[in-house]
């Protein structure tokens, strides 16, 4: 199992709305987690930062951690902007990219970017065809249902990529949750970036992932998944204090349960209900839409925060590792949920002295 670290994005609120504080915070994690040997490293976007900017950033002070997006928002970019993108990160950061993608929820398509949420799982499937199109740098010429490219009725022609990649391919994740969306991340993609991931409750979603495989002829006849990354975002508290260190990432979980989508369409409030957690994942999303959002977080159950997140002193940390390594995770993603840059740096040293059994060395650079 390898380790990759999310560093999230800059938004509202991120050290007192100072960017340039931000920004340095997260290079610096970077930077460490290059050092310790960590495998790549995520950025976010919602509607603060974007993705790109910032892993261009980090691509040009680390030497050899991946750069991912987790994600580039699917309704936010036409599919050749993308493959523009990639191509272009893939190249400035020789070869260090990882592509993510995702749909977003129905607020931020519909609210911020203007694109009705509908047809998730085939306006998906024809974008990544298109992306992968461009950047195999053969002529985009694409009529689907919901992508048509030329445009058939205007002056438009089918035009190659100008930029060259340095890689022949670009790996390709996918940020999915339900069942279906699960089984398509199988079929046309390299990997899955999850969320709430519970070595627990995983069966089914590795399942359905395993049901892509092969449909499409993926892995290989032994093991369907082979080749294909399973890459949970984990959030990660080093503490001796267990209660105290789960309750810290109550506002998070709050947030996407109660808060991530409408009341009538939020897949993290129905993979909690799938996990078991019905009856709070009701009261949790209740809360947080009348405005209550602190009791959204006191009402999120221990047992959920502890299925679905590392917390603890390190003989606890390794104990949970290990479960999810058996569960088939091939790249932990570590979200340190961290009070000072010294506990962030002690986390991130301690999750690679745990996973890659490595100890970073004296004078070495740290947050």
């Amino acid at each position: 199992m390898k380790l990759g670290i999310n560093l999230g994005y800059i938004g509202l609120g991120t050290h007192g709305n100072d960017p340039v504080a931000a920004l340095e915070t997260m290079t610096s994690a970077a930077v460490f987690a290059d050092h310790l040997g960590y495998s790549v490293a995520w950025v976010a976007e919602a509607y603060g930062s974007d993705a790109p900017t910032i892993m261009s950033w980090i691509a040009s002070k680390t030497t050899s951690i991946d750069v991912g997006s987790a994600i580039l928002q699917i309704p936010g970019r036409s599919p050749a902007m993308t493959a523009m993108t990639a191509a272009t990160l893939d190249a400035l950061s020789r070869g260090r990219l990882r592509l993510g993608l995702g749909v977003s929820g129905p607020q931020v398509s519909e609210g911020w970017h203007g694109v009705r949420f509908t047809s998730p799982l085939g306006r998906t499937r024809e974008y990544v065809e298109i992306v992968q199109t461009a950047l195999r740098r053969e002529r985009v010429a694409y009529q689907g249902r919901h992508y048509q490219l030329p445009l058939p009725d205007g002056p438009g022609k089918s035009l190659k990529l100008t930029i060259r990649p340095v890689r022949d391919y670009i790996p390709i994740y996918l940020a999915s949750v339900g069942p279906k969306n699960l089984e398509l991340t199988g079929e046309i993609a390299d990997g899955w970036l999850a969320i709430f991931f519970s070595p627990e409750h995983a069966g089914d979603q590795l399942e359905a992932i395993r049901r892509g495989r092969i449909k499409a002829g993926r892995g290989s006849e032994a093991d369907p998944m082979e080749g294909f990354d399973v890459v949970p975002t984990v959030p990660v508290v080093l503490t001796d204090d267990v209660q105290a260190g789960l309750r810290r990432i109550a506002p998070y979980a709050a947030l996407y349960i109660g808060g991530m989508g409408s009341r009538e369409q939020n897949f993290y409030n129905q993979l909690a209900c799938r996990m078991g957690f019905e009856k709070e994942a009701a009261i949790i999303q209740d809360l947080y839409l009348s405005g209550r959002q602190r009791d959204a977080a006191d009402a999120v159950p221990d047992e959920f925060i502890d299925a679905t997140s590392i917390v603890g002193p390190k003989e606890r940390i390794v104990e949970r590792v290990q479960r999810y390594a058996d569960a088939g995770v091939t790249t932990l993603t570590v979200a340190p949920y961290s009070e000072s840059m010294e506990e962030g740096a002690a986390l991130l040293q301690t999750m690679a002295e745990v996973v890659l059994g490595e100890t970073a060395t004296a004078g070495s650079p740290t947050p």
